[in-house]
């Protein structure tokens, strides 16, 4: 099919809408301070020298205090233990002044990082990676939500509206991380939802019947245009280095310069990656707003 130019009144500014949430953020932990004369506090936790995970968590501790959450920063050596770093999750699980704990993945390869998780308190998982937050999320329970799947939801409201019922979603990529969270969800808001994944034999096809498309997957241009159903509301959750003529650029997993017809679609970068730690920063807001059994809405 012929490249479509996207208008911008299609792209979804995901960029635009995380500087909004941080703003709203922001005013409720200043509401809550001035409430309680308390603040939200989140622990990171980064292991080794991995380039990535030390830009991600420098990102996250600058972005952190502006939000006036007190930012708690463990930097790690790559030879840390197993047992060195349970003994740092259980310190920060009874410590008053913690409601978030983050582990930065990925762990140097010696390191068990589901026992990581699972060792951190479900009510201070703000990744919502724990067995716990995840069942409550499947059966419907109030939990701690996975960010990435979260900011895919809040762009997905703020443009087709809070009502999501009755449309046909379908997620492309089933991992842990953002497939089957956006799944329970979608189900949440009464979406009807197929899953697909690797295995599965007609994706293409299965794609072009969504009413929203949410593509998680770590494929450049996996998803060309014709997959597309004109109109659909297309999330691409992918974030890809590709090299090209000798230069590096990121892209996502949808071909986006082919899908001119969707009704909407977040550009890569400038989409789902600065929702992220924008619902890290919520969720670290709600898992205090829990514990202390306070409303500051």
């Amino acid at each position: 099919m012929g490249m479509d130019r996207i208008a911008d009144r299609a792209i979804i500014d995901g960029k635009r809408f995380a500087a909004g949430l941080l703003d709203d953020i922001t005013a409720r932990v200043k509401k809550l301070e001035e409430e309680t004369g308390q603040v939200p506090g989140l622990a990171v936790v980064l292991v080794g020298e991995d380039p990535a995970s030390r830009v991600y968590v420098g990102s996250k501790h600058r972005q952190t205090l502006a939000a006036g959450i007190a930012s708690f920063k463990y930097e790690l050596p790559a030879e840390t233990t197993q047992e060195e770093l349970m003994a740092l999750i259980d310190r920060l699980n009874v410590d008053p002044a913690v409601q978030g704990i983050l582990v930065q993945l990925p762990l140097p390869a010696h390191l068990d990082a589901n026992a990581v998780i699972q060792e951190i308190n479900p009510n201070k998982d703000v990744d919502g990676f724990h067995i716990s937050n995840a069942g409550r999320l499947a059966t419907g329970q109030p939990a701690l939500v996975p960010c990435t799947p979260l900011g895919c939801l809040l762009l997905l409201k703020d443009r087709l509206g809070a009502n999501l019922s009755g449309l046909h979603a379908v997620v492309l990529g089933k991992s842990n991380i953002v497939g089957r969270p956006m799944v329970q969800l979608l189900l949440a808001e009464s979406c009807t939802v197929t899953i697909a994944h690797s295995r599965t034999r007609n994706a293409p096809e299965l794609c072009r019947e969504a009413d929203i498309l949410i593509v998680a997957v770590g494929r450049p241009g996996l998803v060309r245009g014709d997959w597309i159903k004109p109109g659909a509301v297309v999330i691409d959750v992918g974030i890809n280095r590709v090299e090209a003529e000798g230069k590096s650029r990121i892209v996502g997993d949808v071909a986006f310069e082919e899908a001119g017809h969707a009704g909407a679609i977040t550009p890569v970068p400038g989409g789902v990656g600065p929702m992220t730690i924008a619902c890290l920063l919520s969720n670290t807001l709600t898992a205090f707003c829990r514990q202390h059994a306070v409303n500051i809405d």
